[in-house]
């Protein structure tokens, strides 16, 4: 962020007021994070998970060590995630939540209200497999103090508030601080794990596990994927639109040339997250279900790290990029509000050849970005298990990190660009005042 804006916000109280709501929500969710699930012997799962903690240290990763903790919050905003997942492909196919959709803001309440109640019904089929699952050892030995249906019961409903109420604080966030709040949650469930990661590379060094020039290397490597990212996130094809010239008695109206832009990575990071809030559910059933040729199945085909993993996770990644990209531009909308302009792609008919000319260019520009995202989202396993760095790096955390900083970077932005704008118009009705 350009040092010139931050010492802007200084200057607006109203915006300060937004960047401190969202650090006291952030707080009251880390805050939650340490609160432990009632039953649970937190010293056993804490030594499960210095262990290894096997696919769980992935999840840990997404919820920000409240599964670590097995705390309120374990369950995370995954289900809220899987839920909204299910509402966006049942658009497609369901008419009547089709019609909703393009209803505007009414339609989107009531996506909302139903994505709700999918969150709360995921929330206790996942809190009842994990209250089930502590009891049958999944976390380590001596994990439930007293199992029963007395604590599965209880599980249940702690789990299931815990994450109505993350959901309730993204919301919150969304509306009265600065970003998207369920992106925020999630950046700061990974943020929160980077001085662990530090440590752990510093230990490495220290204990001669790793050489001074390896820790040096792998820094470098780290900021130059870093960059990448930065740089495939802002990238863009500018399709030129020229705007015809309209005479009107003495005046000339429009003419010109303008831009409509195509970012590479228009999705963002939904694919990913979706991706992986999918192969998650599978991963939970290999560790919670008693049918052993169920689990021995995930295990063998669709294990953490694995071919057959990382072969699903690149496939779904590319589905959801073109699905979510088909769902924010189409095509054909897109060339019927250029010609209702009187604009028209220089060399291109205006109407049905200008929707295909841009449905073309944002499919070809789609398989780059969606290449591009399952390179950066299997670098955590090559890392891990090819080279054995000690931390994750890359993957969904990383493009969460850089999105969300970016966006809450140009949010602050567009705010203080309001508010100079409303400044200088009041300035000029005040000087219109004065001269009358």
């Amino acid at each position: 962020m350009n040092p010139a804006v931050v010492s802007n916000i200084a200057r607006i109280p109203e915006l300060q007021r937004r960047i401190f709501f969202t650090f006291a929500m952030l707080a009251v969710y880390r805050l939650g994070c340490a609160i432990p699930t009632p039953g649970v012997d937190r010293v056993a799962v804490k030594r499960f998970f210095e262990e290894g903690g096997g696919i769980f240290g992935l999840f840990n990763l997404f919820s920000g060590g409240a599964l670590e903790n097995l705390s309120i919050f374990a369950l995370g905003i995954m289900p809220y995630i899987s839920a909204s997942i299910i509402l966006q492909l049942l658009t497609v196919v369901v008419p009547r939540l089709e019609e909703l959709k393009k209803e505007g803001e009414e339609g989107r309440r009531v996506i909302t209200r139903y994505t709700r109640y999918g969150t709360v019904i995921l929330a206790v089929i996942q809190g009842l497999l994990m209250a089930t699952a502590m009891e049958q050892g999944a976390f380590g030995p001596g994990t439930v103090i007293e199992p029963g249906w007395g604590f599965r019961l209880m599980g249940v409903v702690t789990l299931t508030a815990g994450t109505c109420f993350i959901m309730w604080l993204g919301e919150q966030i969304t509306e009265r601080g600065i970003g998207n709040g369920i992106s925020l949650i999630i950046f700061a469930g990974i943020i929160i794990r980077l001085p662990s990661a530090m440590k752990n590379l510093v230990d490495l060094v220290r204990t001669d596990q790793m050489s001074p020039i390896g820790a040096v290397l792998l820094v470098a490597f780290v900021i130059a994927v870093v960059a990448f990212v930065v740089f495939c996130e802002r990238a863009q094809r500018r399709i030129p639109i020229q705007y015809a010239r309209r005479v009107v008695g003495n005046k000339v109206f429009g003419g010109g040339m303008t831009y409509f832009p195509l970012r590479i990575n228009t999705a963002g990071v939904i694919p990913p997250i979706f991706a992986s809030s999918l192969l998650i559910l599978p991963l939970q059933v290999a560790q919670w279900t008693d049918l052993d040729a169920v689990r021995d199945f995930i295990t063998d085909y669709l294990s953490f790290g694995g071919i057959g993993y990382n072969a699903v996770y690149i496939a779904m990644i590319m589905f959801f990029a073109f699905f979510y990209t088909g769902i924010m531009i189409n095509p054909d909308d897109v060339a019927d509000n250029i010609k209702k302009n009187g604009g028209y792609i220089p060399g291109i008919r205006p109407g049905k050849r200008t929707a295909e000319y841009i449905d073309r260019v944002l499919s070809r520009i789609t398989f780059v970005g969606a290449v591009y995202l399952s390179a950066v989202c299997v670098l955590p396993t090559i890392l891990a298990f090819e080279l054995g760095v000690p931390f994750f790096f890359g993957g969904t955390a990383l493009l969460i990190v850089v999105g969300v900083g970016m966006d809450t970077a140009s949010q602050i932005e567009a705010h203080l660009v309001s508010r100079n704008y409303e400044t200088l118009m009041q300035g000029v009705r005040m000087r219109g005042r004065g001269g009358r």
